[in-house]
């Protein structure tokens, strides 16, 4: 991706040195979420790069003074957190923003998350040091950008619960005596795929066996060699999910941590805003699984990797559009024509 002039990477750059094998919380920020990502800093005490948004005009001034001020006043953000300034007139450019906070990560991996999301137990421990002791192959996948972590999140049953994070349960056993499910059980394609049922049980990493494209979960990942989020996304709705789509298509598998978690804490959203950005990104979506399936399909011809495992997401996904084994059968018969 390339960088516009309205674009300050480093705005404010962290003061901690970080190391190189550690995972950045990779997260975008608007001005009426400054004091929960204070929070987040807070509560992980490790890199963060974040996307912050402002306006060219009055308020984006006041935004960044508030931004300022918070910023003298929080030893936590000063210390972790690298913020990357957008200044421009297009709200909710979130696939955009996602990259900027990922091009600029300093660290080998990195999690996609949401700034509201908070983190309850320790997933760093988890990927850089249990898993190449216990899980070696997974960690081998995860380094050679071939799978992506899954970290369950939840949220309170009744979201007045999920208003105060300090009574949040840190352990595994503890989340399962909280009245809490998984999160926007309501529209369960966003998270079903995790299987929370199995969840519960697990003691081990699973695979996501039972993908959709609507999935959009929060991942691990490694920053190089994973693929970038559409930028043509704007506005709510499929955003996200068209990330985490190009990511499995790419050949990356998803496995869930068995014992990690984020919970989401409570505000409300912009319903009529999001309504009308929602239709228009599920059309966009549509064609866009369309394009990306040929896209996929002529690189991995191209790479050799058609025949490999890498390709085994993106055959059986793609073939549940309508004509594209037609057109397969055709370019491979375009490729044997010209050999």
């Amino acid at each position: 991706m390339g960088v516009s002039k309205n674009v300050q990477p480093y705005f404010f750059k962290s003061q901690a040195t970080h190391s190189k094998d550690d995972v950045t919380i990779s997260t975008l920020v608007t001005r009426n979420r400054f004091h929960v990502l204070a929070r987040l800093a807070t509560n992980y005490k490790g890199p963060i790069s974040a996307t912050i948004h402002i306006k060219n005009d009055e308020d984006g001034v006041d935004a960044l003074t508030e931004l300022n001020n918070l910023m003298e006043n929080s030893p936590d953000m000063q210390q972790h957190v690298d913020v990357h300034l957008i200044v421009d007139d297009y709200d909710r450019q979130f696939n955009m923003w996602r990259n900027v906070a990922k091009l600029f990560a300093q660290t080998e991996y990195i999690m996609m998350l949401d700034v509201d999301f908070h983190i309850c137990t320790d997933f760093r421990t988890t990927t850089l040091r249990e898993l190449p002791k216990r899980f070696p192959e997974l960690k081998q996948k995860l380094d050679s950008s071939h799978a992506a972590l899954v970290i369950p999140a939840f949220e309170y049953e009744d979201q007045k619960d999920g208003e105060d994070w300090r009574k949040f349960p840190t352990t595994k056993s503890k989340l399962m005596q909280e009245p809490i499910d998984m999160f926007h059980r309501a529209w369960t394609r966003g998270h079903g795929s995790t299987n929370y049922t199995h969840w519960y049980q697990a003691t081990e990493p699973y695979k996501v066996v039972d993908y959709n494209y609507s999935y959009e979960p929060y991942v691990i990942m490694k920053k190089e060699g994973t693929p970038w989020c559409d930028e043509r996304f704007i506005g709510y709705g499929a955003n996200k999910a068209a990330c985490l789509y190009e990511i499995h298509l790419s050949g990356m598998e998803y496995w869930v941590l068995p014992e990690d978690f984020i919970i989401h804490q409570t505000h409300h959203y912009p319903e009529q805003t999001r309504d009308k950005e929602r239709w228009y990104n599920r059309k966009l979506y549509t064609n866009f699984r369309e394009e990306l399936c040929l896209r996929y399909t002529r690189k991995m011809m191209a790479d050799e990797e058609w025949k490999t495992p890498r390709a085994d997401n993106l055959k059986t996904e793609c073939a549940k559009i309508k004509g594209f084994s037609t057109t397969v059968q055709k370019m491979i018969g375009d490729i044997q024509e010209e050999k």
